[in-house]
């Protein structure tokens, strides 16, 4: 019976190095040709070159981050919030997990971080008791 070998490793650190070598001309080139084709007809801007689109890339890299490495604090952090939100959850009272619900439901308002309009609309429909004027039904639900 036919026993497959490995790959020797120095292949496989070949093809490597050969992999990121087209990935990075194709990246370079890419801008470039993104930035070429956009920029000098929407802003009048220069036309630049294969080298200057690599530097465009290494530039975003470094103002806007890398991929990888240990991740947002979210995400780091996320198995211990869900645990102390398990934990908190556990121990309140059914009233306290009732106004919870509804403060979760509250927060996927629009706006709510910022703003909190919303409550100023409830509060000037309770002070208004103006009674409404009856429409009569078009039959249209707009």
């Amino acid at each position: 019976m036919f026993k497959r070998g490995r790959k020797p490793k120095a292949l496989h650190i070949l093809k490597f190095i050969v992999m990121g070598v087209v990935f990075i001309t194709a990246l370079g080139f890419g801008i470039r040709e993104l930035w070429n084709c956009l920029i000098p007809e929407l802003f009048h801007g220069p036309v630049i070159t294969f080298w200057q689109g690599l530097g465009l890339c290494l530039l975003g890299k470094m103002l806007f981050g890398w991929h990888g490495g240990p991740g947002g604090g979210f995400r780091r952090n996320r198995r211990a919030w869900d645990e102390k939100l398990k934990e908190r959850y556990a121990n309140m009272t059914p009233e306290e997990r009732e106004r919870m619900k509804e403060g979760l439901k509250n927060w996927c308002r629009p706006n709510n971080r910022f703003s909190r309009w919303y409550d100023d609309i409830d509060a000037n429909a309770a002070t208004q008791s103006k009674p409404e004027e009856t429409k009569p039904d078009t039959g249209t639900n707009i």
